[in-house]
């Protein structure tokens, strides 16, 4: 027999976008006062959005070559 019993949205999800996004900013502001929140720096943040970018456009899970090193041949061991 199939159960056709609907599976209740509970804690996180049965709440508005509006009051999870008012929950989520409130650890956020404790993270920074306590001093364990992570803080990007301009370079790491912008190595992870060329990662992201890489991935996506890819489709395939894995990161395209950078551009300086496109063109050149692979050279044999031991050469």
């Amino acid at each position: 027999m199939v159960n056709l019993e609907r599976k209740e949205r509970r804690g996180f999800a049965s709440m508005s976008p509006e009051k999870q996004r008012e929950i989520a900013s409130k650890g956020g502001r404790a993270a920074h006062q306590k001093g364990t929140a992570h803080e990007w720096t301009s370079e790491e943040a912008r190595s992870a959005g060329r990662k992201g970018g890489q991935i996506s456009r890819g489709g395939r899970g894995r990161l395209i070559e950078p551009a300086d090193t496109m063109g050149t041949a692979p050279q044999p061991m031991g050469e």
